[in-house]
C-alpha cells in the first residue's frame, strides 16, 4: 500500500497530500481530506483533488457544515451521508423526470400509434386473423382519417360523430357503422386497461342507427334437399360444411374451425370450442353428418376437418355455395335483405326445424349456443305457431269428447 505524507492546512481538520507528478496550475495537484470527531469516534473522509474543483475554502465550508449538523443532530453528519443523500435526491429527480416523460408521452400518444404499436401486436395470434384484418380495414378506411393523428386523450364525441357522418355520406350500412364503432371500443378499452386513458369510451354517447339482422328466410324440406344435392355435385367439402350447419345449427366459423379432436364418432358427438362469446358446447351428431364424416379420412387430433386449398383455415363461404343458391333461384325476386338466403340461413333453418318438431326455445338456445334467451326469441313466432296448433288440438279433443258424452276435466286428462 502506498504511503502518503499528509500536510496540515491553517484550518484544523483539513489536510492534503500532493501528487508526485501531476500539477494543477503552478503547484502540484492537491488531494483534500477532512478529519473530525462524532460520537466519540474520529472520522477521516476524502474530498477530492484540486484539479476536480476542490479548494481549501470549499473543504473548510464542507467541514463546517458537517460539524454544525453533528451539533444540531440534523442533516448529513458525514461525507458518506451527504453522498448518499445526494444520490437519493438525484434518483428521485430522475424518477420524477421519467414520470413526467411518461405523462407527456401519454398525452401525445395518438390513436394510430397506439393501434399499430400496442393494440395490433396484442391481438394477433389471439383473435381470428379475419377479425384482425377487418379491424385494420376499419382503422384504415374510417377511424384513421379522422382520429389517426389525434392524441387518445383528446378524442371526444365530436370526432366520432365525424366518423359516423363520413360513413353516412359514403352510403355505408348501419351494420358497417356498428362494426367500425365496435373496433374503436375494443381499441379504447385496451388503452384504458393500460392506463393511457381513464374515461369510458366516448362511443357511449354517439347515436348509431339501429340494426336488425333478424333473418326471416328459412328453407323448407324440398329447398334444403335441392340445395344439398346441388352442392354435392359442385364441391364435396362445401356440401359437407353446409350439411353440418343445416343439421346441427353451427355457424360457418364454428364448422370450419373444427378439428378431428372435436369429433367423437363413437359417441356421435361434436365439440364446438371457442365459439362466439367464448361459449363451448357439445352437440349430438345427426346421422347425415355421421355418414358424411365416415366417408372422410380422419386426420390428427389438432388437424382441421375442413381445409382451404393451401391446407389452412377457411375464412369465407365457397363461391360454389352462392352459385348453387342462384341456380336454384333461392333469392329470385327478393329485395329485402332479411329475406335473402345466405349460408347463415342454414342455421336459422335448423332452429325452425327443431321448433317444428316440438323442441322448446330453451333447447334451441342451447343447441345454437346463444348466450342469452334474447337472441333465441327471434324464433318465437315459430313456437307461437306450435302453441296455436296445440290449442286447436285441444279444441278438437274437447269436441270429440263432447260428442261421446265424456267431457273430462283438463287436469284429469293431463294426468291420464
Amino acid at each position: 500500500m502506498a504511503k502518503y505524507t499528509w500536510l496540515a492546512t491553517p484550518i484544523n481538520g483539513v489536510r492534503f497530500r500532493e501528487h508526485e507528478e501531476r500539477k494543477h496550475g503552478v503547484k502540484k495537484d492537491r488531494f483534500y481530506q477532512l478529519r473530525y470527531m462524532s460520537g466519540g469516534n474520529r472520522f477521516e473522509e476524502s474530498l477530492g483533488w484540486a484539479s476536480q474543483g476542490w479548494t481549501l475554502e470549499k473543504a473548510m465550508a464542507r467541514l463546517s457544515e458537517i460539524k454544525e449538523n453533528i451539533r444540531l443532530e440534523q442533516g448529513p453528519q458525514s461525507m458518506k451521508e451527504k453522498r448518499d443523500l445526494h444520490k437519493a435526491e438525484r434518483q428521485a429527480e430522475e424518477r420524477a423526470n421519467e414520470a413526467e416523460d411518461q405523462r407527456l408521452a401519454r398525452e401525445r400518444l395518438t390513436f394510430s400509434d397506439f393501434f399499430n404499436k400496442e393494440y395490433l401486436p396484442g391481438v394477433q395470434g389471439i383473435r381470428k386473423p379475419d377479425s384482425v384484418r377487418k379491424s385494420v380495414e376499419h382503422v384504415r378506411n374510417w377511424l384513421g382519417p379522422v382520429l389517426g393523428e389525434k392524441p387518445l386523450l383528446q378524442i371526444g364525441i365530436a370526432d366520432l360523430e365525424k366518423v359516423r357522418a363520413n360513413m353516412v355520406v359514403a352510403g355505408r350500412s348501419p351494420r358497417s357503422m356498428q362494426y367500425v364503432f365496435a373496433t374503436f371500443r375494443a381499441v379504447w378499452h385496451k388503452a384504458r386497461d393500460r392506463e393511457y386513458v381513464t374515461k369510458a369510451s366516448p362511443t357511449r354517447k354517439v347515436d348509431l342507427p339501429n340494426v336488425s339482422n333478424e333473418r326471416k328466410r328459412y328453407l323448407n324440406r324440398a329447398e334444403a334437399s335441392a340445395l344439398l344435392e346441388a352442392l354435392k355435385a359442385k364441391s364435396r367439402q362445401t356440401y359437407v360444411v353446409a350439411l353440418f350447419s343445416l343439421y346441427t345449427g353451427m355457424r360457418f366459423g364454428e364448422v370450419v374451425a373444427l378439428t378431428w379432436g372435436c369429433i367423437d364418432m363413437e359417441k356421435r358427438r361434436i365439440q364446438v370450442l371457442n365459439a362466439k362469446g367464448d361459449k363451448d358446447r357439445t352437440l349430438p351428431m345427426p346421422g347425415e353428418v355421421y355418414s358424411a364424416l365416415a366417408g372422410m379420412r380422419k386426420g390428427l387430433h389438432n388437424e382441421l376437418v375442413f381445409k382451404s386449398s393451401k391446407g389452412g383455415l377457411i375464412y369465407h363461404v365457397s363461391k360454389s355455395f352462392d352459385i348453387a343458391a342462384k341456380e336454384l333461384g333461392l333469392n329470385e325476386n327478393v329485395s329485402d335483405p332479411k329475406q335473402r338466403f345466405t349460408f347463415h340461413c342454414l342455421r336459422h333453418t335448423h332452429a325452425s326445424w327443431l321448433l317444428e318438431t316440438g323442441a322448446s326455445l330453451y333447447l334451441v338456445q342451447r343447441q345454437l349456443g346463444h348466450s342469452t334467451p334474447t337472441v333465441t326469441q327471434r324464433y318465437g313466432h315459430l313456437s307461437d305457431d306450435q302453441l296455436e296448433e296445440a290449442t286447436r288440438n285441444m279444441e278438437r279433443w274437447i269436441d270429440e269428447t263432447k260428442e261421446k258424452g265424456k267431457v273430462v276435466p283438463l287436469h284429469r286428462a293431463a294426468n291420464s
